[in-house]
């Protein structure tokens, strides 16, 4: 799988110069503080050619929200992201699937979702790039944790030009989703993986935690990382602690590891 590119999630300063200390052949980064909700700020990434670029949307994002002090400013960033993403010529955008509060039903996220994705299209005629929604770890109401739930968002958004969809293994571990099989799980509901957050995990399968480990020092097995990249067989972005030197070994192993 030589072709197959690997990179890692990177600071917003200077992305390429960041990637090229990793070997990286892509490069997923912010446009601003992940955890407000301002605008998104573009930096000045100079020569990016031989470099794949992926922008990650602001954890607050959550379309699914029935909060409109949250769904609200939610699709406004999202929006704003996608089009700050599409014009530095970035492959994807990544989106958590976001969670209803307690007592709310799944159903009215998933119309939330349908609805953004409606505005979005009859704002600009569609979304100017491709918007990955990501599979989460915790929250017993969110909508891309379990896959049953998933599967309820993917046909109601599933349809819509420019929506794929993100594997994220430490997401599916505590989140409690197995990772054996992964791959034909995902596929059987999305038709689709266009991208792969290749994470360790530091906690235990279904503990609902999000916390990133590098390869080989947290729960699991890194043959079987390799296997659900391989299988997948989509770019990968490792999302691991460390700097450069931990992510540099992480890209190398699936290098080494991954069949030719």
């Amino acid at each position: 799988m030589g072709d197959l590119k690997i990179g890692a999630h990177v600071g917003q300063g200077d992305p390429v110069s960041e990637a090229a200390e990793r070997k990286a052949d892509l490069a997923q980064f912010f446009l601003g503080n992940p955890q407000d909700w301002k605008a998104p700020v573009v930096p000045d990434l100079g020569d990016t050619s031989g470099l794949d670029l992926y922008v990650h949307a602001p954890y607050i994002v959550n379309v699914a929200s029935g909060n409109n002090k949250i769904r609200i400013p939610s699709r406004k960033i999202l929006a704003q992201h996608a089009e700050a993403a599409a014009g530095i010529g970035a492959k994807g955008l990544i989106v958590h699937g976001g969670h209803v509060s307690k007592g709310d039903n799944l159903a009215m996220g998933v119309d939330n979702w349908v609805k953004t994705f409606e505005r979005m299209a009859e704002a600009g005629g569609g979304n100017p790039l491709p918007i990955l929604i990501e599979n989460t770890a915790g929250g017993e109401n969110a909508l891309a944790r379990r896959f049953d739930a998933l599967a309820r968002l993917w046909d109601a958004v599933g349809g819509y030009d420019g929506v794929g969809f993100c594997l994220d293994t430490c997401h599916a571990h505590a989140g409690g989703e197995e990772l054996l099989d992964i791959v034909d799980r995902v596929k059987a509901i999305t038709g689709r993986i266009d991208l792969v957050h290749c994470n360790d995990s530091r906690d235990a399968f279904d503990s609902g935690a999000d916390r990133h480990a590098n390869f080989g020092t947290g729960q699991i097995d890194p043959d079987l990382l390799v296997a659900v990249v391989a299988a997948a067989g989509a770019p990968v972005v490792c999302e691991t602690p460390g700097g450069a030197e931990g992510q540099a070994a992480d890209i190398a192993f699936l290098r080494t590891h991954l069949p030719t």
